[in-house]
């Protein structure tokens, strides 16, 4: 028996029009990216905090530079968080909700690139304070290998494996 051809304006796999699939990434985008938000803001408040700590006058110049760019790769992270957030509200209305949730979807791998960025160099930073040690970068380096496996690696094994060209 032979399959029947989408209709007009439908795409295959669900039985959706373009508008009904904008709109329904856009709530799961919505939903990924309020868990990277919340995560993101908490780190970048912590990391606000610590300049006005008496011990980050001890800090070493390179923790300190450290510091600076975790501190400022936080706020490039946090600003392609919520930048999702601001396109729906400027463009809310405008009829453009397949594009917006396109350029919002670029925005939130771009923040978790960032976030990625950020959690290292923070790791890197404290492990530094905390013992001194030689073996800091390689301890980094685990849990930077780990993040690439959770947040990169196997989602992009699953696609690979798990879609139909």
């Amino acid at each position: 028996m032979a399959v029947p051809e989408p209709a007009e304006g439908r795409r295959r796999g669900r039985d959706e029009t373009e508008e009904e699939r904008a709109d329904r990434r856009w709530a799961e985008l919505i939903q990924e990216v309020r868990v990277a938000q919340t995560g993101v803001q908490i780190l970048f408040g912590f990391l606000l905090t610590v300049v006005f700590q008496p011990k980050y006058e001890r800090l070493t110049h390179t923790d300190q530079v450290i510091y600076v760019v975790t501190v400022v790769l936080g706020a490039a992270a946090t600003g392609a968080l919520i930048g999702p957030v601001s396109l729906h509200r400027l463009v809310s209305g405008r009829r453009v909700k397949p594009q917006a949730v396109r350029w919002a979807s670029r925005l939130t791998f771009v923040g978790l690139v960032l976030l990625l960025a950020t959690m290292t160099a923070a790791l890197l930073l404290i492990l530094r304070v905390a013992t001194h040690d030689g073996f800091v970068l390689w301890l980094v380096a685990v849990v930077v290998a780990w993040y690439l496996l959770c947040w990169f690696a196997l989602p992009l094994w699953t696609r690979h494996r798990h879609t139909s060209r």
